[in-house]
């Protein structure tokens, strides 16, 4: 993830906004044109999917397919669809992000059994990505909230990674103090009084750690530090915490728009085509869990398949924990200004 990737994918991230200001269509013969508006570490991901759905479409159905790719901080993603961004298709961080465009009218009810598991076709988890040697020793939860410890970790108020980030930790500590809020409390009050920097997406967070050199310690997406290890093999190590969360991407199309583009049944393709063997090694080969256990058990090399995961049903599902912890003046809100 070398700082001219980014800025490659930041360039390709303006030209979709432009395309989208446009408005997604049909186009013109047999071209298709459909616009998947996604989350920050989704950018690989989908720049080596999209090009085998291409191929799979083609010999299919014969026809040539165009797919816009737009990239940001989750809740902001999800945001801009709602104001007016015209995207055929979501893949987003979370089902809340989802749920926020369901609200306003545009996505159906239902859409979370629309596919398979939920809608969710990957999954993935929170780890520590640390500078080679793990100089400060960080093993667990509770090491980062030492003194001097500096932590990375996105805006919880506009990525959905960063949600998962906290909720991952919040369940650390109400396990360490037997479900004593107060304590948890004050817990991640320490925790995040230890971010020296809160960018908005959790791609913006892994800029920050890897090429900024900032911080000891990046909470980041299991996809994200794989592949900077990848990248970087002499340079950063992988710790897995004692605890994590289950995390689960959600898929989905926009309804209102797909319709007016009449793009329904190829948005429809486009997201199932996500469940089979060729996208699952895809899936895989980018880091994310793939939701085929077969192929999962197949890169257990790659993904620490013991580690013991909560998930967010534990938290009464997506709306409660939202409206428990990051509604304004909830519990992150209380911790971060104290």
């Amino acid at each position: 993830m070398k700082a001219k990737k980014f800025l490659a994918t930041g360039l390709a991230l303006l030209m979709a906004v432009g395309l989208t200001a446009c408005g997604s269509e049909s186009g013109s013969g047999d071209g298709l044109k459909i616009t998947n508006v996604s989350y920050d570490p989704t950018r690989e991901l989908y720049a080596e999917y999209n090009e085998a759905f291409k191929k799979h479409y083609k010999e299919e159905k014969g026809k040539d397919v165009e797919i816009v790719q737009s990239h940001g901080g989750s809740g902001k993603q999800a945001r801009s669809v709602v104001e007016g961004a015209d995207a055929d298709v979501v893949t987003l961080a979370l089902e809340h992000d989802i749920t926020m465009i369901e609200e306003a009218g545009m996505i159906k009810s239902g859409w979370l059994s629309e596919f398979d598991l939920d809608s969710s076709p990957y999954t993935s988890t929170i780890v520590f990505l640390v500078r080679k040697g793990n100089p400060k020793n960080l093993k667990d939860w509770d090491s980062l909230i030492g003194d001097g410890v500096d932590v990375i970790t996105p805006d919880p108020k506009s990525s959905g990674g960063a949600m998962w980030n906290f909720l991952a930790a919040w369940q650390f500590a109400m396990d360490k103090f037997g479900n004593d809020e107060t304590q948890a409390k004050e817990f991640m009050s320490k925790l995040y009084g230890n971010v020296s920097v809160m960018d908005s997406g959790a791609r913006g967070a892994t800029t920050t750690f890897v090429e900024n050199g900032q911080g000891d310690v990046l909470i980041a997406w299991e996809n994200e530090a794989i592949n900077t290890l990848k990248e970087y093999p002499d340079d950063y190590e992988i710790i897995t915490p004692s605890i994590s969360i289950l995390a689960q991407p959600s898929v989905a199309i926009v309804d209102e728009n797909a319709d007016k583009n009449g793009t329904q049944e190829l948005c429809k393709d486009y997201l199932q085509y996500l469940y089979t063997d060729e996208a699952q090694e895809i899936i895989a080969k980018n880091g994310y869990r793939p939701s085929n256990q077969e192929i999962l058990k197949k890169y257990a090399d790659k993904f620490d398949l013991n580690v013991k995961l909560c998930n967010i049903q534990d938290f009464g599902g997506w709306n409660k924990a939202y409206d428990d912890f990051f509604a304004d003046g909830k519990i992150f809100d209380e911790i971060y200004t104290k």
